[in-house]
């Protein structure tokens, strides 16, 4: 199983034209080796493209994505890790769906299909990352 970042799913729905040829080639990799997910979090961050939730869930299904809420185990750990984000001078806006990501993909030893992978780096560092050469 692979969890899959809302970036790449947003790639190759909205055709990204830097990366949706990079992101729709990982996805069909990633896909050989087991099922694709995404959590509450991806899931809302890739809604936004869509105007209704049929179209949106219609669009996973045709993806192969599946769907795994975060453990609560995660959940704490996200936690933990943007409290240790703060306290090392990081900022608060936008990040803590990052860390929810991050936990999740490290409690349930999931490699995560990403593009943006410095704090899963940082904060997460047992997490295998599917990523590019050259972040994006």
């Amino acid at each position: 199983m692979t969890l899959v970042d809302s970036n790449v799913l947003l790639d190759i729905f909205t055709k990204t034209p830097d990366w949706w040829e990079w992101s729709l080639v990982q996805l069909e990799d990633a896909a050989l080796h087991g099922p694709l997910t995404i959590n509450e979090v991806i899931f809302a961050e890739t809604s936004i493209r869509f105007q209704n939730i049929d179209d949106f869930e219609a669009a996973l299904t045709d993806a192969g994505i599946t769907f795994a809420p975060i453990p609560r185990t995660a959940l704490f750990l996200a936690g933990k890790a943007f409290i240790k984000y703060r306290n090392s001078g990081g900022v608060r806006t936008g990040v803590l769906p990052d860390f929810f990501i991050g936990a999740h993909a490290a409690i349930e030893n999931l490699p995560l299909l990403t593009r943006d992978t410095r704090r899963y780096r940082n904060y997460f560092p047992t997490v295998t990352l599917i990523a590019p050469e050259t972040e994006g």
